[in-house]
């Protein structure tokens, strides 16, 4: 079983959590690397390509500062090979169910998917109270989220989805929201070039986000 998260949740580790396909398992770790030096130790590696399970036990094994995640994580199956691979927490752009009793019973922290007010309900009813917010600009960005904290100011989110550095304070000054998920500070050029250099300079930027869009 992976270890405990340093701080008691995913939402408080840092601003921003960058969310990663990574296509050749051997960038996995210099990646990590860059990203932790920056500020950003929760790094969310989505499971879109063939490469990701090989990438959370990459980081889980050889970068120990990171906070490792799977993200995009659709069944139950998946849920258990990624606490299997490292994995310290597990996020969803949905849920179900069965894939909810499985992300509960893997002992990690896991953010369920959300993009209505019925499914904040009841993943509250649930026991839930930390979710992902997906997608968040196409689903209604900040209005929506400041919407959701009158009636359920209980539930805290992790807003992803078409969020840069310039949208990002927005969001970060919402009572509601305890981080964003983002993947500008890893652009494709950056990662194909192996510039992990730029990488860290814009993972610092990234990670020193407040809410009133200055540097804390």
């Amino acid at each position: 079983m992976p270890s405990p998260l340093p701080a008691g949740s995913v939402l408080d580790l840092a601003p921003v959590v960058p969310v990663l396909v990574v296509e050749d398992a051997a960038d996995a770790v210099p990646l990590a690397r860059a990203l932790v030096a920056g500020g950003l130790p929760a790094i969310e590696v989505t499971l879109r390509t063939p490469a990701a399970p090989a990438a959370i036990r990459a980081v889980a094994e050889e970068v120990p500062d990171a906070v490792v995640g799977a993200g995009t994580v659709l069944t139950p199956a998946q849920a258990a090979e990624s606490v299997a691979a490292g994995a310290r927490f597990l996020v969803s752009p949905g849920w179900t169910g069965a894939l909810l009793e499985a992300m509960r019973a893997s002992g990690v922290p896991f953010l369920p998917g959300v993009s209505t007010a019925c499914e904040v309900m009841a993943l509250l009813e649930r026991g839930v109270r930390e979710m992902k917010f997906f997608p968040a600009r196409a689903a209604g960005g900040t209005a929506y989220l400041r919407a959701l904290y009158g009636p359920f100011p209980q539930a805290r989110f992790c807003p992803t989805g078409g969020i840069g550095p310039d949208s990002a304070p927005g969001y970060l000054a919402l009572p509601n929201v305890g981080c964003v998920g983002g993947s500008w500070m890893v652009p494709a050029d950056a990662v194909a070039a192996r510039d992990w250099a730029r990488i860290e300079r814009l993972a610092r930027a990234a990670a020193a986000l407040s809410a009133d869009g200055t540097c804390r």
